[in-house]
C-alpha cells in the first residue's frame, strides 16, 4: 500500500510540473474556456493548411476543413516535386487522421502508399516516415505494429517527442502497462504542454487514477489553443466524467466539446450516451444518428442498436447491427482490425462461439485489457464460464494490469461469479458496477440490477 502511495505521489508530481501555471477545472462542472481570438495580444490565427500542418506533425487533432486544405497542398506538392520525402510523410499523416476523424477506412491504405513513398525516397533518417506508419498502425487497431514502426523511429530520434504519444497507444493495445508508464515518465521529462497532458491523463485513467486523469485532461484543454484541439480533450473528460456515472458533467463536456468543433462526433455520440441516461431518448437518438452519419464507427452502431433494443425496437436496433458488420468489413478491407468490436457484438447479439473464436486470436496478437474483457464475457456467453473467470479477473484484478475503473468489467465479472454460483463475490462485483456508474449500459443495467435482486442479501454468517 506504501508503494502504491508513493507511486502515485511521483506521478502526481510529474503531472503538476508539467501543467504548472494552467487551471484546472473540476470535471464535473463547466468547463470555461475564453477564445483564443479574444485573448489580448493573440497573433491573426495561421493559414488552414498551415494548422493543419502543426497539428498533424505533433499528433493532435486538425479540424477537418484545415485537414482538407493541407491534404490538397501536399498533394499538389508531390505531384510537382515527387522526390520530397517529408511532404510525402506530412501527406500521409494527414490521411490518417482524415481516416481517424471520418472513420472511412479507404483513407488508411492511400496513408500507407504516401509513408511508404516517403520512406523509399528517403531510406535512411526518416523518423517522421515510421511515426507515420506507428499512427498508421494504431488507427488501425495494429498495435504489435504501431510498436515496432514507433520503436524504429524512437532508435532513430530519441528526442523526438511526437514519438512517445505514439508508443504509449500500442504498449497498451499489446498489454505492456509497465512500458506505456516508462514511456510517459521519459515524455515527461522531454516536453510539457497541453497534448502531453492529454497523454497523461489517459495513462492516469487506465491506472484508475481518474482525479489525476480529470485533472489533467481539464489543464490540457484549458491550454489548447486550436479549436478542434481543445473540443477532443473536452469530449475525453467527457468520457471520464461518463464513466464514473456523472450524466450532466458528461453532457456539458460533450456539449462544448461540439460547439467548439461541430465535427467532434465522439462527443455527438457521448451526447447520445448522456441523454439516454438522464432520459431524454428523442434527443439521445437524433445525437447518435448525427454521430453515425458523419463518423460511422461500429462501436456507435452498436450502442444505437442497444438503445433501441432497451426500448423494445428489435427491427430498429438489426438495422444498427448491419451497419455495424457492414463497417467492420469495410474497416477489414483496408487493413484495420475491428475484431474487438464485432466480438463483443457476436458475444452478446450473434454467435458466441464466434466470439471466442475472434477474440482468442485478438488476445494472441495483443494482449489489452479490453480484449481480457471482451473474451471473458464471450467464454461467459458460451457456457464456459470457468475460463471466462480467468480473463475476466486479468481485466478487473489491478495486480495483473486491470487498474482501469470499468462498470462494464465488474458487471461482466460479477455476472459469470453469478453463474459459477460464487455469491458473495457475485454480489460485491454487481454493486461495485452500479456504484461506478449506474447508467453504464442501455442493455446491461436492468440485468444488473435484476441479479443482484435474485442474489438477495448475504447470509448473517457471511457478514
Amino acid at each position: 500500500m506504501e508503494n502504491q502511495q508513493e507511486e502515485r505521489r511521483r506521478w502526481a508530481g510529474r503531472r503538476v510540473l508539467v501543467g504548472s501555471v494552467v487551471g484546472c477545472a473540476v470535471l464535473g462542472g463547466v468547463l470555461t474556456l475564453l477564445p483564443w481570438e479574444a485573448r489580448t495580444g493573440a497573433p491573426p490565427a495561421p493559414a488552414p493548411g498551415a494548422q493543419a500542418l502543426a497539428a498533424v506533425t505533433t499528433g493532435v487533432p486538425a479540424a477537418l476543413p484545415d485537414l482538407a486544405v493541407l491534404i490538397d497542398e501536399r498533394e499538389s506538392r508531390v505531384r510537382e516535386h515527387p522526390g520530397d520525402a517529408r511532404s510525402w510523410a506530412v501527406l500521409g499523416a494527414a490521411y490518417v487522421e482524415l481516416g481517424r476523424r471520418t472513420a472511412d477506412p479507404a483513407y488508411y491504405p492511400k496513408a500507407e502508399r504516401a509513408l511508404r513513398t516517403s520512406l523509399k525516397v528517403r531510406a535512411k533518417g526518416n523518423a517522421e516516415a515510421l511515426g507515420g506508419l506507428a499512427a498508421l498502425a494504431n488507427a488501425r487497431r495494429d498495435f504489435r505494429a504501431a510498436r515496432t514502426w514507433g520503436e524504429a523511429a524512437l532508435k532513430l530520434e530519441p528526442k523526438r517527442w511526437t514519438t512517445y504519444p505514439l508508443l504509449i497507444d500500442a504498449y497498451t493495445g499489446t498489454g505492456e502497462y509497465k512500458a506505456a508508464k516508462r514511456t510517459l515518465d521519459r515524455l515527461l521529462e522531454l516536453r510539457s504542454g497541453p497534448a502531453v497532458l492529454a497523454r497523461a491523463g489517459a495513462v492516469y485513467r487506465d491506472h484508475g487514477w481518474r482525479e489525476d486523469a480529470a485533472a489533467a485532461l481539464s489543464d490540457a484543454a484549458a491550454a489548447a489553443e486550436a479549436p478542434a484541439e481543445r473540443a477532443a480533450y473536452l469530449e475525453r473528460g467527457g468520457q471520464l466524467a461518463w464513466e464514473r456515472g456523472d450524466r450532466e458533467g458528461a453532457l456539458r463536456h460533450f456539449q462544448e466539446a461540439v460547439r467548439l468543433d461541430p465535427d467532434q462526433r465522439a462527443a455527438q455520440a457521448g451526447q447520445g450516451r448522456a441523454l439516454a441516461a438522464l432520459g431524454r431518448i428523442t434527443e439521445a437518438l437524433n445525437a447518435y444518428r448525427v454521430a453515425l452519419a458523419k463518423q460511422p464507427l461500429p462501436e456507435y452502431a452498436l450502442e444505437l442498436g442497444e438503445l433501441y433494443e432497451s426500448l423494445g425496437l428489435g427491427q430498429a436496433a438489426r438495422v444498427q447491427y448491419d451497419v455495424l458488420r457492414d463497417q467492420v468489413r469495410r474497416a477489414t478491407a483496408a487493413g484495420a482490425d475491428e475484431q474487438l468490436v464485432l466480438g463483443r457484438f457476436e458475444a452478446d447479439h450473434g454467435d458466441p462461439q464466434a466470439a471466442v473464436r475472434r477474440l482468442r486470436a485478438e488476445w494472441k496478437r495483443q494482449p489489452g485489457i479490453a480484449v481480457a474483457d471482451a473474451l471473458g464475457w464471450a467464454l461467459h456467453r458460451a457456457g464456459n464460464d470457468e475460463e471466462a473467470l480467468r480473463f475476466a479477473r486479468i481485466a478487473t484484478d489491478r495486480t495483473k494490469g486491470g487498474g482501469v475503473r470499468s462498470a462494464l468489467y465488474a458487471y461482466h465479472r460479477g455476472m459469470i461469479e453469478r453463474d459459477l454460483e460464487r455469491s458473495g463475490p457475485a454480489r460485491r462485483h454487481l454493486q461495485e458496477a452500479l456504484r461506478i456508474n449506474p447508467y453504464f449500459s442501455a442493455l446491461h443495467v436492468a440485468r444488473a440490477r435484476r441479479a443482484l435482486d435474485e442474489l438477495g442479501e448475504p447470509a448473517p454468517e457471511a457478514l
